[in-house]
């Protein structure tokens, strides 16, 4: 393993105790503990950490994982952005985690923070990195989302927030439905500018600020009341959360291409979701105002809150 790679994975596995330990102490449940290993000569060998609570006061369900794997070849997914590595031996590792909670008026949360490195036959050895963190609320509070930016502006600065912020929109958004998945955050990839250093850097801070974006809100919302109506809505809308992610999610398709574990890829999945044929809110309603004033891109930075502003 080179200096790079480990200084890489021991930041990775801290970050995700800690993350652990955040989400540990707002749902009071112990998470689980799974350790993989991949066996030697496969298509993949490496090890992961998966960390999962189900079934919590808070959580429905919560997956933090952890993933180090090497590959003989680097997947076509991959490989669209850099031609030139097409069939070269790749390491990846990262962490991701993705949140769904019980509580309606509680958003769905998701962050990744990875790096990928290749050695083609002729040249150097190139590296990447890649990652950010969105939300997805199923009722829309401005305070919120204007926290969670505000947040996201912080760890990266304002340049790269200038970027990375319509990146995270035009990244998650549902094409075959013309919507938006939810209110978007940072979103980068194959980001190498300023060498191992700046990406490094840049992965730590995105890191980092996750439990100040999201704890916040999980502990100004998850004491409010509802009903089975926004149970049904939550249902429906995580749905699109289903869709994108077998659909459209380049990591999603990374993983199964790249014969990755299957059991911790799918744990993205909401434990509960529904279709509806043809539904649509009815006019004026908060379920309604989520597509209207929440789905579609906004300048959560600069815009000034209104009188429902909560």
């Amino acid at each position: 393993m080179n200096p790079s790679t480990t200084l890489v994975r021991s930041y990775l596995l801290d970050l995700q105790q800690r993350i652990v330990s955040g989400l540990e102490a707002l749902d009071g449940t112990p998470f689980a503990t799974d350790p993989w290993q991949r066996e030697p000569g496969g298509r993949l060998e490496g090890d992961g950490l998966s960390r999962m609570l189900e079934g919590g006061p808070v959580f429905e369900r919560a997956a933090v994982l952890f993933s180090h794997v090497k590959g003989r070849v680097l997947p076509p997914s991959a490989t669209a952005a850099r031609p030139h590595l097409a069939g070269a031996p790749f390491e990846a590792l990262g962490v991701s985690l993705v949140i769904h909670p019980h509580n309606p008026f509680v958003p769905t949360v998701h962050l990744n923070v990875r790096m990928l490195s290749a050695q083609p036959e002729q040249g150097p050895a190139a590296s990447w990195f890649g990652g950010g963190m969105d939300l997805t609320p199923y009722y829309g509070f401005e305070r919120d989302a204007q926290h969670f930016h505000r947040v996201c502006h912080e760890a990266v600065g304002p340049e790269l927030y200038a970027r990375f912020k319509p990146a995270c929109d035009e990244y998650f958004f549902l094409k075959h439905r013309n919507e938006a998945r939810g209110i978007g955050g940072i979103f980068y990839d194959d980001f190498e500018e300023g060498g191992f250093d700046a990406g490094f850097a840049l992965m730590q801070r995105v890191g980092d600020a996750f439990l100040q974006a999201y704890a916040p809100i999980v502990e100004r919302r998850q004491g409010y009341a509802y009903e089975q109506r926004q149970r049904d809505f939550q249902a429906y809308r995580r749905g699109r959360y289903v869709e994108f992610n077998l659909v459209w999610d380049r990591g999603t398709l990374f993983g199964l291409q790249s014969g990755g574990r299957t059991e911790s890829i799918l744990l993205s999945m909401p434990p509960v979701a529904n279709w509806r044929y043809q539904w649509e809110p009815e006019a004026g309603t908060p379920e309604a105002r989520l597509y209207s004033d929440f789905l579609p891109p906004r300048d959560w930075l600069n815009e000034k809150p209104t009188a429902l502003w909560l």
